[in-house]
Order: structure tokens, then sequence, then C-alpha cells
């Protein structure tokens, strides 16, 4: 009976471990397609990643996209990322962006704070979109 006992705990244990390891290979395919959709596919396509709760309560006004639009992401280099817990994980970012109009080139610096969420089985930007000038 112990044999059994040990054995349901430890096939228990491993599925807890493949859902760990999961999850932070779903983090990473995330954190590189976000950073992949903000580089080649514009903000709407980063706007997908930004969780629907933060999406619905902060949308994008006329103000935003027109300022968005000024602007063409040139660069995207992850700075660092934590993980800050089983279900979130902050990253900095160094955005290069390009003024259409003058070609100038900026960076800033992004804050991004992720969570996973178990029913959609996905990560989600909480921080939003970074803030261009």
């Amino acid at each position: 009976m112990r044999r059994i006992v040990w054995v349901v705990g430890a096939l228990a244990l491993l599925a807890g471990c493949a859902t760990i390891e999961n999850r932070s290979e779903l983090r990473d395919e995330t954190l590189d397609h976000y950073a992949a959709a903000l580089r080649w596919g514009g903000i709407e396509s980063a706007w997908a990643y930004v969780d629907p709760v933060v999406r619905a309560a902060h949308p994008l006004t006329a103000q935003q996209k027109a300022l968005y639009a000024t602007v063409q992401v040139a660069g995207y280099e992850p700075a660092g990322t934590t993980v800050t817990g089983p279900d979130s994980v902050e990253r900095t970012a160094i955005i290069s962006l390009v003024v259409n109009t003058s070609q100038r080139v900026y960076s800033v610096r992004a804050h991004e704070v992720w969570r996973w969420d178990p029913q959609a089985k996905k990560w989600w930007l909480e921080s939003g979109l970074p803030q261009v000038q």
C-alpha cells in the first residue's frame, strides 16, 4: 500500500513539474512572440498580448493610436527578466524607435509585467504597451 501511495505521489509531482515546465516554455515563447509582434507587426499586433482586462479598462485612445503611428520600432533588446512568482514575471527591455517624419532614433526603457492566466493557459502583458514620446 505504501508503494502505491509513493508511486501516485511521484506521478503527481512529475505532472506538476511538467505543467510548470510547459508554462515556462509558453512564457518564453510568448515573450519572444511579443517582441517580434512589436518589432515587425506594430502596435496593433502587440496590443493582442495585453491582458484583456487591461485592454477593456484602458482602451487605446485615438490620440495614443496617432502617437504610435508616428514611430516605427527599430529594435527590441531584453535587458533582464525576473520571475517574481509562479504566475508572474517582470521584464525590462530597451526599445529603439524611429520617428517617421525626421528619422530621429531614440530609445525607451519598458518595464513589462506578465501574468499567467490558468483558464486561458496564456501569459498576458499587464503593464500595457510601451510609452512613446
